[in-house]
């Protein structure tokens, strides 16, 4: 039947008036009397052994019956074409919803803590990547000239490059000042469904319009990711006026987008979470500030295992050191020794003893102070870390996660379309 029907077009159509006209007396059986119903079965019939006889004749005949027959017992409905498109869209939208809510789940990555297995929000320049927390004022001064430079030699490309860099992930906003005066207020982006349409910056009382701005990521309450990123916010220290004048540069910057994954929703069905995988869950009923969102960390501690780590930024489960030979942290530990930790780069964990000796953010790693620290996990209550162990607010800080919060692991990356993409992200 498969190849008659692939081949034969009056096979198709047969195929599609029986099926139509079938669905239409089962919609109506209860209403319709015996005596309705019969004479509109008997062609069904007849038209379905057509179908199997494979006469065309015959089945061009038994379907102008059985259309007749329809038409005669059956009650028509009202804007058929629009009901059955409707029926097709509310079909197909149970059907994607499902498989959002029971199989494969997508899932955007809202900031940097996993990088480089899976990349958040980027841009170029990037002054919220200042550590404004250290001491020594030099360091900061030359983070700020740094961006600066990446800022003034960025090379916006024009033509069939710009469209390669956009199915690359990288989108290009470059805004000049019209007119002399002061950056008074940066409007939130006015979107539309998923998209943003356009997003106003006012200088001297002019607007400065961004069209189509790309995702900037996340930024705290009140404050525009789009200043933080392009050095509009720059602590007051080293900007200390956001004056311009006409034809200076306000905005230009290259925004990196996100990976874009799905969450595989099954397995943890029938097996629980192993120790590394990556895994997606709800920060509800944690110590995380935001009790309505989804995070991604890759799963260290299971429940009820002690748990240090070491001033050689390796984990140290119920006494035993993990390393690169240990399944799932085969980059995470794969790093030099003799580097110090960096931003963004596979570095291992760092506890307290190593973040005041880099100068890295104290906020960092507050339950495990020193490599002496033992941590014991409660009964269903798991350890989630993050790659970017310099960026990563994780365990280290907000404590552990309810495992049963856990709803997925990662398991696709669909976008960008560049080498993150596939399966390899893991």
């Amino acid at each position: 039947m498969f190849i008659r029907r692939l081949f034969s077009k009056t096979v198709r159509d047969a195929l599609a008036v029986h099926k139509h006209y079938r669905r239409l007396l089962a919609a109506q059986r209860d209403l319709l009397s015996l005596e309705a119903i019969g004479p509109v079965q008997m062609k069904l019939d007849e038209l379905s052994a057509a179908i199997k006889e494979g006469h065309k004749g015959r089945m061009n005949l038994k379907a102008e019956e059985l259309q007749f027959a329809a038409a005669e017992w059956l009650k028509p409905y009202p804007h058929a074409v629009w009901r059955e498109n409707v029926e097709v869209f509310l079909v197909a939208v149970a059907v994607a919803m499902g498989i959002r809510t029971f199989v494969l789940q997508p899932f955007k990555i809202p900031t940097g803590s996993m990088q480089p297995t899976l990349y958040g929000v980027t841009s170029v320049p990037d002054f919220s990547r200042l550590d404004y927390w250290t001491a020594n004022r030099a360091k900061i001064q030359a983070q700020l000239q740094e961006q600066i430079r990446l800022r003034d030699t960025l090379v916006i490309p024009t033509g069939w490059e710009r469209v390669r860099q956009w199915f690359a992930g990288n989108s290009f906003l470059e805004l000049v000042a019209k007119n002399d005066g002061e950056l008074q207020a940066i409007d939130p982006p006015m979107r539309f469904l998923i998209f943003n349409l356009k997003q106003t910056l006012w200088i001297g009382g002019v607007a400065h319009t961004l069209w189509f701005p790309p995702d900037l990521g996340d930024a705290p309450p009140g404050v525009s990711a789009l200043a933080i990123r392009a050095g509009l916010q720059v602590h007051t220290e080293f900007n200390p006026g956001r004056f311009f004048h006409q034809g200076d540069t306000v905005v230009k910057m290259c925004v990196r987008a996100g990976d874009h994954l799905f969450v595989d929703r099954v397995t943890y069905n029938f097996r629980p979470p192993q120790r590394g995988e990556i895994i997606v869950f709800a920060t509800a009923g944690t110590e995380i500030a935001d009790q309505n969102e989804f995070y991604v960390k890759r799963l260290a501690g299971l429940p009820g295992e002690r748990v240090q780590i070491g001033d050689d930024r390796h984990l140290i489960i119920n006494g035993r050191r993990l390393d690169a030979t240990t399944p799932h942290f085969e980059k995470v530990y794969g790093f030099d020794p003799a580097r110090p930790p960096a931003k963004s780069r596979y570095s291992g964990h760092v506890n307290g003893t190593v973040v005041q000796k880099y100068d890295l953010n104290p906020s960092l790693a507050p339950r495990f102070p020193d490599a002496w620290t033992v941590y014991t996990n409660a009964p269903g209550a798991c350890l989630a870390l993050g790659d970017n162990t310099c960026e990563s607010q994780d365990s280290r800080t907000w404590g552990p996660v309810p495992a049963a919060n856990i709803t997925g692991r990662a398991c696709f990356v669909y976008w960008p379309l560049t080498e993150r993409f596939g399966w390899r992200n893991r």
